[in-house]
């Protein structure tokens, strides 16, 4: 009989201590006449941002394990505030599917995003774009890009611009939404070498055997043309004044090319001379037809 009773009292015991339990978790906060949060309300998106924390963490490695480690510190910065724009939405969603009355908070929320993204529209789309080039890596610091006509080795990758440095040694900073409206030549994409061209008429009636000879000495003389036994001589064509040659070698910087095309133009120039090659400048044949007199 007292160890029924034992167990009876331990029953109405642990009753007791949940039914305790049930009325701190429904205790009520009031915030206004509208907004009342419960203890269990509290507890529940406590939960769903820890979930939602643990699913952001594995989204980030996900997708910046590829990354250098520097442009990794850059994505974390801009991820950062996504994670906290993700928790403002998580928070009100879940507080509105407890039972809170967010509706207000809703329409704030929305009308000051609205205004803030059309007022910063352009900062935003320069913001998305640094983070598509550091995830796709697209663009590298030290590639070669073409850009609306301007072109420009690349300094510096950052999250809303990227600087570059033209040929003429001018620092152009590129707003990074030119890369999604613009077409980009990445000349550097595949390899760091690339074939450059030089094109020479010479005079009718020159040895064409000792002219694709003085080009390719012309071309491998020179210390920056990689790939000598590559570098190749093409007769392109009968011109209206001359034989239209194309000298083709291999550099390893496209960036200083024009100033080696010139240097090979100046070789090519002064061994055409000691070899009496001529290039010919355009001529035309001029007929003049006289009317009789009547």
């Amino acid at each position: 009989m007292n160890q029924r009773l034992e167990k009876l009292e331990k029953v109405v015991e642990k009753s007791t201590i949940w039914n305790d339990f049930k009325i701190f978790l429904n205790q009520h906060f009031d915030f206004s006449k509208d907004i009342s949060i419960s203890v269990k309300d509290i507890l529940i998106v406590i939960t769903v941002i820890f979930i939602a924390t643990l699913i952001l963490r594995f989204v980030l490695k996900l997708i910046t394990h590829k990354l250098p480690k520097e442009d990794k510190s850059k994505f974390n910065v801009i991820f950062g505030y996504f994670r906290w724009l993700v928790y403002m939405l998580i928070l009100l969603i879940t507080l509105n599917a407890v039972g809170v009355d967010v509706t207000a908070i809703f329409a704030a929320s929305a009308a000051l995003m609205i205004g803030i993204g059309l007022a910063l529209q352009t900062l935003f789309q320069d913001i998305i774009s640094g983070v598509f080039i550091l995830v796709d890596q697209t663009v590298h610091v030290g590639d070669i890009i073409e850009l609306d006509g301007k072109i420009g080795r690349v300094e510096e990758i950052k999250l809303r611009t990227t600087r570059a440095v033209t040929l003429d040694n001018r620092v152009l900073i590129i707003p990074n939404h030119l890369y999604l409206s613009n077409s980009l030549f990445n000349w550097t994409q595949n390899d760091t070498t690339t074939k450059e061209v030089v094109v020479v008429g010479v005079a009718y009636g020159s040895d064409v055997q000792l002219v694709k000879k003085l080009l390719l000495q012309a071309a491998t003389s020179h210390p920056e043309v990689i790939m000598r036994e590559e570098t190749t001589v093409r007769f392109e064509d009968f011109g209206d004044s001359s034989l239209i040659f194309k000298l083709v070698f291999t550099l390893n910087d496209s960036f200083v090319a024009n100033a080696i095309k010139s240097d090979v133009r100046f070789e090519i120039d002064k061994l055409f001379r000691e070899n009496n090659i001529s290039i010919p400048f355009p001529q035309r044949d001029i007929h003049i037809i006289s009317k009789p007199k009547e």
